[in-house]
């Protein structure tokens, strides 16, 4: 499992069936870092099925690989990543590195 942010999201409108009707998102995976922030960006850049109703720049939860595919609604589809859930808070460094505003 992987901690990530959600950058964006993906349409399309021609896929196979299994896919029909499912949320894809741009996750960016992020790393605990000494930094200001706690958390930094890995630079790199992944499409996830969303599974739980996540946003735009939420922190989430993801998995890869065959473990994408044992969710209610993925065993199914041929995924290779999943939203599994939509983060509260982060603690790392023995401080807590990420707190959801009560905002959203």
């Amino acid at each position: 499992m992987f901690i990530a942010r959600v950058r964006g999201n993906v349409v399309a409108t021609q896929k196979v069936t299994q896919m029909t009707g499912r949320k894809l998102l741009i996750v960016e995976p992020l790393r605990v870092s000494e930094g200001a922030d706690g958390l930094a960006p890995t630079g790199r850049s992944f499409v996830a099925v969303d599974s739980v109703g996540a946003g735009q720049d939420d922190l989430v939860l993801i998995t890869q690989g065959s473990s994408a595919r044992m969710t209610e609604g993925t065993n199914d589809a041929p995924v290779d990543c999943v939203v599994i859930g939509v983060i509260d808070s982060v603690g790392a460094l023995g401080k807590t590195v990420y707190r959801k505003s009560a905002e959203c």
